[in-house]
C-alpha cells in the first residue's frame, strides 16, 4: 500500500506510474566503436523487477514475436550508429 511504500526509505520522492497489464521490460544489448559501427548482440527480457532493479534476466525473450524484437535489434542499432 501507499503508506508501506512512503515509509520504507523515508524522505525519498514517491513516483506514481499507471498499471500496464501484460506488459515486458525488452532490453537489447548493442555494441558500438567511435566510428559509427554498430551490432546487436542478443537480446533479454528483465521484466522480473523489485523496486526497479532487475531479479533476473531471460535470454533469448521468448515473450516476444520474433520479427518485432528484430525490428528492435534494429531499431537500437540504427540509435547507436546515430550518437
Amino acid at each position: 500500500n501507499y503508506e508501506q511504500v512512503v515509509n520504507e526509505v523515508p524522505g525519498s520522492p514517491v513516483f506514481m506510474m499507471q498499471l500496464c497489464q501484460e506488459a515486458r521490460h525488452l532490453e537489447v544489448q548493442i555494441v558500438g566503436d567511435e566510428h559509427g559501427n554498430a551490432v546487436a548482440l542478443n537480446g533479454r527480457d528483465c521484466s522480473t523487477q523489485r523496486r526497479f532493479q532487475k531479479i533476473f534476466e531471460e535470454g533469448p525473450p521468448t515473450v516476444a514475436d520474433p520479427a518485432a524484437f528484430r525490428e528492435m535489434e534494429r531499431a537500437a542499432q540504427r540509435l547507436t550508429q546515430s550518437i
